[in-house]
């Protein structure tokens, strides 16, 4: 199912599996999402696996929604994406006239017989610039796929946003307040009454432990969350619980 005004992020690659480097792209391509008015559907990290990126890429191009995927479409054996981006699609690998010309005018002579490797891209790909070297990535099925150097792959998300997306998003909101003393399980009955009557915010309860034991309670969304947080509030004075407000 599609969700509205919201991306998915793929970052691609063992080294972040095992631990021998952190992920730097979730937290810099949510902030570019989030100034312009979109929202992260989801994070995935996935290995550098043909199998497992060829059957994760059918799944996320069926679902509808915009995706940025960082990695993996260099031209070494172990960069398996644009092979297996193309898989996904449905379409053969070929040799992309625009990414040729750029790889050319950046590297001459020394494109061949290896950089050359990667203006292989799925047939029906259009190219996303690269300002740091030239050696441009491409998209296909609403799938922008970036290298996973974060200094080209996020200026390279920006343009994309600038280019396909500059209408922008309407940016998801949050209503809660926090209550003290009582537990989540206590509260139950009446978060999935309200689950039930307001299907289209997003409930959400975050416990915090410490010295006195809190919650914070409310709903997440882009439309009407004063009528579903005030029925959360009626619900709290029923009770007799007491709250307080917080800043959305």
């Amino acid at each position: 199912m599609a969700i509205a005004n919201a991306f998915g992020i793929i970052v691609i690659g063992d080294e972040i599996l095992n631990g021998r480097r952190q992920d730097r792209h979730f937290a810099a391509l949510g902030q570019l999402l989030r100034a312009r008015g979109f929202g992260v559907a989801w994070l995935r990290i996935l290995p550098d696996d043909p199998a497992y990126l060829i059957a994760e890429l059918q799944r996320t191009m069926a679902e509808g929604i915009p995706v940025f995927s960082c990695g993996g479409i260099g031209a070494t054996p172990d960069d398996h994406t644009r092979a297996c981006a193309a898989r996904a699609a449905g379409v053969p690998l070929q040799r992309h006239a625009g990414a040729v010309a750029e790889i050319e005018a950046r590297f001459g002579a020394d494109a061949y017989p290896n950089r050359i490797k990667m203006a292989e891209l799925p047939q029906g790909s259009e190219l996303i610039p690269n300002p740091y070297n030239r050696i441009p990535g491409f998209s296909i099925r609403q799938h922008y796929f970036m290298p996973g150097f974060p200094d080209m792959a996020h200026p390279m998300a920006q343009w994309v946003l600038d280019n396909h997306y500059s209408a922008g998003g309407q940016a998801e909101r949050q209503r809660a307040v926090r209550v003290r003393g009582v537990t989540e399980s206590s509260l139950m009955d009446l978060m999935e009454a309200l689950v039930a009557r307001f299907p289209d915010a997003k409930l959400f309860s975050l416990p915090r432990l410490g010295e006195e034991f809190q919650i914070e309670l409310g709903f997440r969304g882009v439309g009407d969350l004063d009528t579903p947080l005030q029925a959360l509030i009626d619900g709290l004075e029923a009770r007799g619980i007491n709250y307080e407000h917080l800043d959305g």
